[in-house]
């Protein structure tokens, strides 16, 4: 792979510390010629499930590039630090899952590398900050154009670690799933998609019988926020086809008492 001008930037590390921006100098210095896009930064400290989702979705909405993911509960352990060559892109991160969805989404992984040449490291990598260390510097060599099979000993792709699928499935007349991501908003996007809402004909219009295990909820499945009163709460189909639960100008997670994991059940009322 040639060398490309886009970077993107996704982690956990959040803003109030230095973290990021430690990164970026080390992106900047050895690749001052890469752009950056930073995706997100507040995924949850240590969700790789949420990490990954979100890396899935934003993926075909990213420039071809060197995308630089980091959500690392596991750092300083014996996982593995890898490069995932997918088509005309290049996923650089912990192997934990965080990587594998988006490399799917966009036709799966081509092959994979570890990163252990220390030539593509800081001369000094601590016990608790890779992102630093050993991933920005990577990801930034790569920016570069050194050819990801440089980078250390190849990996079997079949051996890659995977994040544990969603729930999503449809008996009879209920379908079974799980909230996925619960935004600053309070909206809670599920595992399900418009295919499987077709399976089970469900269709805007319907009313739905929603089933946390805390209690079951009617909600209307509409258009979008405003097809319903303030307060009132609403499934729609969200920007990535994807089932979701809001509460117009309100919280649904706090209405629904769910949250990201909280598994239901849901058919027509």
């Amino acid at each position: 792979m040639t060398g490309t001008t886009w970077i993107t930037f996704l982690t956990d590390y959040g803003l109030a510390d230095q973290f990021v921006g430690v990164c970026h100098g080390v992106l900047a210095r050895i690749a001052p010629d890469a752009r950056v896009l930073d995706v997100t930064h507040v995924v949850p400290p240590g969700d790789v499930r949420h990490g990954a989702e979100v890396l899935r979705q934003s993926i075909r909405y990213l420039p071809d590039g060197v995308h630089l993911a980091v959500v690392d509960p596991g750092v300083g352990t014996r996982r593995r630090a890898v490069v995932l060559v997918v088509g005309r892109n290049l996923f650089v991160g912990p192997d934990n899952g965080l990587l594998l969805w988006a490399a799917d989404e966009i036709g799966g992984v081509d092959a994979a590398y570890e990163l252990a040449d220390p030539r593509f490291r800081l001369d000094n990598v601590s016990n608790t900050f890779h992102g630093r260390d050993v991933f920005a510097p990577a990801a930034a060599h790569l920016a570069n154009g050194v050819a990801p099979a440089e980078m250390g000993p190849a990996v079997d792709p079949a051996a890659l670690v995977r994040p544990p699928p969603a729930i999503r499935r449809l008996d009879g007349d209920t379908l079974h799933g799980e909230m996925l991501i619960e935004d600053r908003f309070g909206n809670l996007q599920t595992s399900l998609d418009s295919p499987l809402l077709a399976e089970a004909g469900l269709r805007v219009g319907d009313t739905l019988l929603l089933d946390t295990g805390h209690g079951r909820t009617v909600v209307p499945y509409v258009e979008t926020f405003g097809s319903v009163g303030k307060g009132k709460p609403l499934a729609h189909l969200d920007s990535a086809d994807r089932l979701a639960f809001a509460v117009h100008l309100g919280s649904a997670a706090d209405l629904l008492a769910s949250h990201e994991g909280t598994t239901f059940r849901l058919r027509r009322a």
